[in-house]
């Protein structure tokens, strides 16, 4: 076996389970990229798809030949999805730094400025939430996932979360803590402790996520209307 065979494969023995590094180096990226959007950072989602890329091995654990061994198709799949929102999302913000920085905002301005999603928001989500979880929690089951309904909602909740980052709004973080809620019991269910243990870390960064970005939402934006307008755009 090759060094990066090695890597790709070391375990961690914790109270008598192996636990994959990557499985834990995974999360951290996804740690570290909840606290940039926490800041409004544009590095928060390049940081987030190195997690996202990694969790990917860690729950097809069948395919891979993880010490679970278990396949958790809802949390393997969104990292693939979470990859292709976080793109959108690093463009978007990117953009409205970029923008505000030409209209001689400081560097260190967030990338966006919190605001609620609003009637039409709230029908997007829901509507996405419930058609979403149904639908996913069929295949889910058809595909053999641990836990299809549990898996489900992650998955669904986990990418409307990703969106809801994307386009500024405060709600998302209220979604994460649903996810939260029920991604610990399936977890460890599964036998996935240090991605169960991040999800509880997780809830705190969340709440307190929440909180910053509820305070911020009055901020004025650095980028003149018509030119937020063409960004969003």
């Amino acid at each position: 076996m090759g060094p990066l065979g090695w890597l790709f494969d070391a375990t961690l023995t914790i109270a008598g389970h192996d636990v994959l590094w990557r499985e834990i180096v995974g999360n951290l990226f996804g740690l570290a990229s909840a606290v940039g959007g926490l800041r409004r950072r544009v590095w928060a989602w390049p940081v987030g798809i190195v997690g996202n890329v990694l969790l990917f091995t860690v729950f097809l654990g069948g395919v891979f030949h993880t010490p679970q061994q278990t396949d958790l198709y809802g949390q393997a799949g969104r990292q693939v999805f979470f990859v292709a929102v976080s793109v959108y999302g690093w463009v978007r913000w990117r953009q409205t730094q970029r923008a505000a920085l030409e209209h001689g905002a400081p560097a260190d301005t967030p990338a966006v400025v919190p605001r609620w999603a609003g009637p039409r928001g709230w029908v997007l989500i829901g509507s996405v939430a419930v058609v979403g979880t149904v639908g996913f929690a069929a295949l889910f089951s058809a595909l053999g996932s641990w836990g299809p309904w549990a898996d489900a909602w992650i998955f669904v909740g986990s990418l409307l979360a990703t969106y809801g980052m994307a386009r500024g709004w405060i709600e998302f973080w209220l979604i994460w803590i649903a996810v939260d809620v029920v991604g610990v019991p399936l977890l460890v269910s599964a036998g996935y402790y240090p991605s169960a243990v991040l999800y509880v870390v997780y809830a705190g960064v969340v709440v307190y996520g929440f909180t910053v970005w509820l305070r911020a939402r009055g901020e004025e934006p650095a980028v003149p209307a018509g030119e937020r307008r063409e960004v969003a755009a």
